[in-house]
């Protein structure tokens, strides 16, 4: 190959890798509200999922709060209506799923117990631990104050009926709803 065949190819080369990257850019700098907002607006929908009632935007009073090692920070959306706090919804995770990490927003009674849950994003097997956001396995959450009861499956000595053939699955959103629960608690004593 000669040295004019060689500069004619690194010049096409590198002109379709700066065309591709502006085009890229410009595609990403297009998309980037529409997708924020659409995430805002799922999240939005799932907080009023889990949380009573309200009449104001929790995305204008969301707070960060800290899991008590210092090591995580959670996002805490209080609801009130009537300008009162009446429950709140705490954004977590757990890594521990059978598909790796899980995202849900958690909402909570106002004397801490919880009241629902709403899977925002997994990979959990379709079928089996999927089923973690169906009513059966969710209900008995309505109620649940993990600072007053065994929070673990029955399996492991605690009060929570597992998805059958999904304990993973399971104790990873007993896992994410424990580590708010932590943050909510190391939040109120002020810390």
């Amino acid at each position: 190959m000669n040295y004019k065949t060689f500069l004619k190819m690194l010049i096409t080369l590198t002109t379709i890798a700066v065309l591709s990257a502006f085009v890229l850019s410009s595609v990403y700098n297009l998309t980037k509200e529409p997708i924020k907002k659409a995430q805002e607006q799922k999240q939005l929908e799932a907080i009023s999922e889990v949380v009573t009632n309200f009449d104001n935007d929790p995305f204008a009073e969301k707070m960060i709060i800290t899991t008590p090692d210092k090591k995580d920070k959670l996002e805490f959306y209080p609801a009130r209506k009537d300008g009162n706090i009446n429950s709140f919804a705490i954004k977590t995770y757990s890594n521990n799923g059978f598909g790796g990490r899980i995202d849900l927003i958690v909402g909570f009674y106002i004397d801490g117990a919880v009241k629902s849950f709403k899977l925002l994003k997994h990979g959990e097997t379709p079928g089996l631990g999927s089923k973690a956001d169906e009513p059966k396995f969710k209900n008995q959450f309505d109620g649940f104050n993990p600072n007053r009861h065994k929070f673990k499956v029955k399996q492991d000595g605690g009060e929570i009926d597992g998805i059958t053939a999904a304990t993973i699955t399971s104790r990873a959103v007993i896992d994410a709803i424990q580590r708010a629960v932590d943050a909510y608690n190391n939040f109120n004593a002020g810390k």
